[in-house]
């Protein structure tokens, strides 16, 4: 029987902060597990911190109830941050007064937040014996790159003498 990771996921749509701003915390919390990432959120300082762990906490909890719903064996302790992402989520579109009547356009971004958490693979799976290639089989071996010897500056000319440029020098100032 062949084991398969299970995923569970949870979104946060059209939330009120630019994606660029929410992909600081995110890239804070992928791949830790759960109880890192949720004490790595709790203690950051900006302002989209809590709705990432606010998330957070809706995927561990999806997990939860999806594997006691589908009678999943799911050690809750072994699930770590899969991916974390934001993506663009619709512009709003708003208008400054500017001087003399006329107004400037800006944009308010706002982000989709999406956070998966998945179950790390079992030990007892993970040291699965490989069969090893038979003794009277030749194996391959890669070819050994030589690292490229250093190549001189393709400037190999002299310099012009600097007198030269002297005297040109003197010469417009002359006239």
């Amino acid at each position: 029987m062949q084991y398969e990771t299970q995923e569970f996921r949870a979104e946060a749509k059209f939330q009120r902060v630019s994606p660029q701003k929410a992909k600081l915390v995110l890239d804070l919390i992928k791949g830790r597990r759960v109880e890192d990432a949720l004490q790595t959120v709790a203690f950051a300082k900006k302002r989209v911190a809590p709705l990432v762990e606010k998330v957070l906490r809706s995927a561990l909890e999806n997990a939860n109830y999806l594997s006691e719903e589908r009678g999943l064996d799911l050690d809750v302790d072994n699930l770590y941050v899969k991916t974390a992402v934001a993506n663009e989520g619709p512009r709003l579109k708003r208008i400054r007064p500017a001087p003399m009547g006329r107004a400037f356009r800006y944009q308010r971004r706002t982000s989709m937040l999406l956070i998966t958490v998945a179950e790390k693979k079992r030990p007892e799976l993970a040291h699965t014996v490989e069969a090893e290639p038979a003794a009277g089989a030749k194996t391959r071996r890669k070819p050994v790159v030589k690292a490229a010897a250093k190549k001189s500056s393709p400037k190999t000319g002299k310099a012009k003498p600097v007198a030269a440029k002297k005297k040109t020098a003197a010469k417009k100032t002359a006239k």
